[in-house]
């Protein structure tokens, strides 16, 4: 009777080993799926720490944080490499796609404005948006026109009929200095001349006309 309840025991747990293992080599499997490029992995948090050259993400599911390791960091994240362990950090504005720091911005999500490491839904007053781009730019808003220039033609200011006239007006230094496109910065109109120079002798109204003779009167006398 012992012997018999013996053996039971030992068949009970036998099973329950066995059923153990079983549990384990699927967790392990699954496990191993979950820990591609890992050095160290967790069952419950994935990957804690990476292979050389890979980035180790980290994300929040709820309560539950989660790691696994990647050749490239997703949108809205960028990498940075550290002497024990790369990660991608994500960037702070989330209307950001890619960018260079936490808090600059190179590429905003559809719909979106970038302008100076920012997304925007609208460009900023005195910007705008750029054809075929989604990037804000300063626009060039120009002084006033200064006066007009004197009437001249060929540096002449005299002498001729019509001469032409100008006028310019100045770019404000940040535009310059960003090569923004600006409006015209210069005009030109005709203006009249004065036809004769001052000293200059000017030739009588009649020189060069020639005298037109007096006709002739033919008188006729009754015979």
């Amino acid at each position: 009777m012992q012997w018999i309840i013996f053996m039971l025991l030992l068949f009970i747990s036998s099973m329950e080993m066995l059923t153990q293992n079983r549990w384990k080599k699927q967790a392990s499997a699954g496990l191993l799926e979950n820990c591609t490029g890992c050095v160290l992995c967790s069952e419950d948090n994935g990957c804690i720490t990476c292979h050389h050259r890979l980035f180790l993400l980290i994300w929040r599911d709820g309560i539950r944080q989660y790691g696994m390791c990647v050749h490239t960091c997703p949108p809205g994240y960028f990498g940075v490499r550290g002497l024990e362990v790369n990660r991608c950090t994500k960037c702070r504005s989330p209307s950001c796609e890619s960018c260079f720091s936490r808090d600059f911005c190179m590429k905003c999500k559809d719909k979106f404005y970038l302008y100076k490491g920012q997304c925007f839904r609208q460009c900023p007053p005195g910007t705008a948006a750029q054809p075929g781009t989604s990037e804000c730019q300063e626009t060039c808003e120009p002084g006033p026109w200064s006066e007009w220039s004197a009437c001249t033609h060929e540096s002449r200011t005299c002498g001729c009929k019509w001469g032409v006239e100008t006028r310019v007006r100045e770019v404000p230094e940040a535009a310059r200095e960003e090569g923004t496109a600006c409006p015209a910065l210069l005009e030109t109109r005709r203006c009249r001349m004065k036809k004769h120079c001052p000293g200059e002798k000017t030739e009588p109204k009649n020189k060069g006309k020639k005298r037109q003779k007096k006709p002739k009167t033919e008188r006729h006398t009754g015979t």
